[in-house]
């Protein structure tokens, strides 16, 4: 990028901010907060002008500049506003000398609103809190900063609030007591009569401005601590939340308290603050936010019912605090540079899966990262419209389009868990850990990651992993068996079918992993062989089993032969099977995907399944419910094939049915709960009239006042049954539901009030959207329209009339670009295609083009699949 470019849109580093000193006044009844910061300044270079951020909403007061070694206070000559960039820069009459420090104070109000970024209101039964969301860019919403995240301070923050409130921050409240100076004079006003309270945080260590936090509410905790491995030091931990909810926190404290430990260990670095808090918020627009010190998140983040804990509630909230705690290490010691590395700070999900394993080991839930990242990350990344990991971003406006499945999913998870892998577990950990120690308090790229990871293990690191992270894509390999071993070609893969020359010009360094057996049952796994250029021949006895992309490890697709795939499909269906559960679950995936791209006939992939249907495992079992539920999906506006498809589907679900039974029971493993949950689930949504009406049953009960009646596994399912089935009088028992206080009986009555097929119904949802749900769960009811074949077309009717609004709702969120995502992404057909792209043409797509185009580019794939690919209804299974 050119210094031209740079100088646009990043702020100059000729002055930079060394500390903060921050004073806030919070007034919950006037819904507004005032404050002062004074910010202590390098003059690195001679300049005439400061320039920072400040959003325009934020109110500035008069800006002065003191100069440290005389004291002089300096008024700008000239104040610029560079509205768009949302920067203010200071202009002043002479020069400022270089390594000078000066101090620059200024100060700032805005009203509480409920944008959920900035400084920003949340409401609950018994009125409002107020709590911040930086990240990305919006520290400059609530405070003038440099709001960039190479520029790192120290910040002192003093809260002031009314009586009877309570003020938390990143670091722990000071014991004494905060004192105003002239500057602050009219912010402490109530404080020495009683009715208001100051309270004074101790001082951070360098950190980006997108990591403070404060917030300020009615909040009451719970408590705990762990023991630190490293120094024995003794850490309070606490999670806040309101009153009527922090009964159901306890399991996320609890979560929090075993994985520090964990962490400390695996990066040999001790958790560096003195207090590690939780803030759950009734209103947040993503799942979670790793402020140092002060964890923060939404109710579906962090509650489940003590008494009542579901398994899907509980992995979302050990995978949600594991994931920010990690942080606490990877993006709080140690940040990115810039945006374009943010996979940098992602970094940890690698470390949270071996944690979460020494958690819940019965999750299983390395196995689990291939539904639920794995597949993900290879369906965005098989797009023409995917980006790189390593992505340039000048414009701050479009950060937020990149904390997508490719920045996550594939960035933080695959790549470096294959990495690890490749390299050994171990060695990867200790040049982690090396990473981390090097670059403490700073900021780095990609490169320093890769040189630590290669210190550790004597690799060229750096060489391999380049093309991973800087090009988008990732490669299918294709397998031809030869009379002395195999030959692995590599080729870009698409979701459409085979790349153009042009889109096909990388070439990774891939780990192949060979898994080949030494005797029946018994597999072998070398782990060494790396594929790094076109094709390559491999050594290996083809007459035995074999397979590439041992445990599903790599980030890419194998192309076996039909007769090679249906042998493969074989051993892997044999009790004593030398592919491991996560082989089979990543056999599943790759013959859909290979299957939808026409890469295979799609019978391979539904014959696997068919070949696998005596299964014992949940994982598999997902895997195969999730493709087939997609494929299914991609025929809705196909009756024919659907009813052929969904007989199928009951073929398989129903002998799982009748061994596992409809009944739950305290004694059940994980594993069998959540296969039965699938089910009965698999069996209901394709129509078995049996399964629908056991629901239907029980649902009944559950809204006559037996609440066992539906183990809290099932609501979801029983919920959407119910209001598919018997429409308006299962509808209005379900929305009296939707404002429970339990996020999983909330969850479900979304999916179930999104279930119905009658268009009045529909037409209520909607108007409820508009009226009184929160921005905060309008994604969850257009993801659950998304799924209804009976609502697609309505919802993108919904969604067109009324742009406007849900745009304005939007307009500072992650949210808007899952919202065009969920309306488009279901249709497959060119007209419809067309339709998007006549009603987008005029507007600004600024903040979510690239989804827009990945929902374009995924309609194409939809529809040259069901034009070309052999037709589902003409296949013929076995016993």
């Amino acid at each position: 990028m050119s210094e031209k470019a740079l100088h646009h849109y990043r702020l100059p580093t000729d002055v930079r901010p060394r500390h903060y000193d921050l004073t806030i006044r919070t007034d919950l009844e006037k819904e507004r907060f005032a404050g002062f910061v004074k910010i202590d300044l390098d003059i690195v270079k001679a300049t005439k002008v400061v320039t920072f951020n400040s959003a325009n909403e934020l109110e500035l007061g008069l800006a002065t500049l003191v100069l440290a070694s005389s004291g002089e206070e300096l008024t700008p000559a000239e104040t610029r506003v560079d509205a768009a960039a949302q920067r203010i820069s200071l202009v002043f009459d002479e020069d400022l000398p270089a390594g000078a420090k000066a101090t620059l104070r200024i100060g700032f109000g805005a009203a509480l609103t409920d944008s959920m970024t900035g400084y920003y209101k949340s409401t609950w039964e018994k009125g409002i809190y107020a709590l911040t969301q930086f990240e990305p860019t919006d520290a400059r919403r609530a405070l003038p900063c440099w709001d960039e995240p190479l520029l790192k301070a120290t910040f002192a923050v003093t809260l002031i609030s009314r009586k009877g409130t309570v003020s938390l921050s990143n670091m722990p409240a000071r014991p004494d007591t905060a004192v105003a100076d002239a500057h602050t004079e009219a912010l402490f006003e109530g404080v020495n009569v009683g009715c208001w309270h100051a309270t004074s945080f101790e001082t951070t260590p360098p950190m980006s401005t997108y990591l403070l936090a404060i917030a300020n509410g009615d909040f009451v905790h719970l408590e705990s601590s762990y023991i630190s491995p490293l120094s024995g030091k003794v850490r309070p931990l606490r999670i806040y939340a309101t009153s009527d909810v922090i009964h159901q926190a306890q399991y996320a404290l609890d979560i929090k308290q075993k994985a520090l430990p964990l962490y400390e260990k695996a990066f040999d670095i001790e958790y560096p603050l003195p207090k590690l808090d939780t803030l759950v918020a009734n209103d947040f627009d993503a799942g979670a936010m790793e402020n140092w010190g002060l964890i923060t998140g939404r109710t579906t983040a962090y509650l489940v019912d003590p008494k009542n804990a579901d398994i899907a509630a509980k992995k979302r909230i050990a995978g949600t605090q594991s994931h920010e705690v990690a942080h606490m290490w990877f993006g709080n010691i140690t940040t990115m540079k810039w945006w374009d590395n943010l996979y940098l700070n992602e970094g940890t999900t690698k470390v949270i899966f071996g944690v979460t394993i020494l958690i819940h080991p019965e999750w299983k839930v390395d196995a689990d990262f291939i539904n639920m990242h794995l597949t993900a990350a290879l369906r965005l990344d098989a797009k023409l419209s995917s980006h790189p990991i390593e992505v340039e971003i000048p414009d701050a406006g479009q950060i937020g389009q990149i904390f997508d499945s490719l920045s996550y999913s594939k960035a933080a998870s695959a790549v470096l868990r294959m990495l690890s892998k490749y390299v050994g577990e171990d060695k990867f950990l200790m040049g982690v850990s090396l990473y981390l120690k090097k670059h403490l308090y700073s900021n780095t790229v990609s490169r320093d990651l890769w040189e630590g990871i290669g210190e550790s293990t004597g690799l060229d690191i750096p060489t391999m992993m380049n093309n991973w992270v800087s090009k988008m894509g990732f490669p299918v390999l294709t397998v031809t068996e030869t009379a002395s071993g195999i030959n692995v070609r590599q080729d870009r893969f698409l979701e459409d079918g085979p790349a153009r020359p042009e889109d096909n010009e990388t070439i990774w360094s891939v780990p192949l992993g060979l898994v080949t057996s030494s005797a029946p049952g018994q597999g072998l796994v070398d782990n060494t062989a790396l594929l790094v250029t076109r094709e390559a021949e491999f050594k290996l006895d083809t007459n035995k089993p074999f397979k590439i992309n041992a445990d599903t490890n790599g980030v890419y697709r194998v192309l076996y032969t039909p007769t090679r795939l249906a042998a493969i499909a074989n051993e892997a269906a044999k009790a004593e099977s030398i592919f491991s559960l996560s082989d089979r679950i990543g056999l599943v995936h790759d013959a859909f995907a290979l299957g939808k791209a026409g890469y295979l006939p799609l019978s391979a992939a539904l014959n696997l399944v068919h070949e696998l249907r005596a299964e014992k495992e949940f994982l598999v079992w997902d895997s195969m419910d999730l493709n087939l539920a997609g494929i299914i999906h991609t025929w809705w506006e196909d009756d024919k094939v659907t009813q052929h498809l969904n007989s199928f589907r009951r073929a398989l679900c129903s002998p799982l049915i009748e061994r596992l039974g409809l009944e739950y029971s305290g004694n059940d493993t994980a594993d069998t709960t959540q296969l039965r949950t699938l089910a009965i689930a698999g069996a209901a949504t394709a129509g078995d009239a049996a399964t629908v009406q056991a629901l239907l049953d029980r649902f009944s009960k559950y809204i006559a006042g037996n609440t066992s009646a539906i183990p809290v596994d099932l609501l979801s399912v029983a919920f959407c049954t119910a209001v598919k089935h018997t429409g308006a009088q299962a509808y209005d028992a379900v929305l009296q539901l939707f404002e429970a206080k339990t996020p999983s009986i909330k969850v479900a009555a979304i999916r179930g009030l999104t279930s119905a097929t009658d268009p009045m119904l529909q037409a209520r949802t909607f108007d409820m959207i508009q009226k009184s749900v929160r921005n905060q769960d309008l994604i969850s009811f257009f993801r659950g329209f998304a799924t209804n074949p009976m609502a697609i077309n309505a919802l993108r009717e919904f969604f067109e009339a009324n742009y406007d609004s849900i745009n304005t709702r939007l307009e500072t969120t992650f949210s808007m670009k899952y919202i065009v995502q969920s309306v488009y992404s279901s249709f497959a057909k060119e007209e419809d295609r067309a339709k998007a792209e006549a009603f987008f043409k005029n507007k600004d797509i600024g903040k979510y083009n690239q989804a827009l185009a990945q929902a374009l580019d995924g309609i194409n794939a939809k529809a040259a699949f069901i034009k070309v690919r052999e037709k589902v209804a003409a296949f013929q299974f076995g016993d």
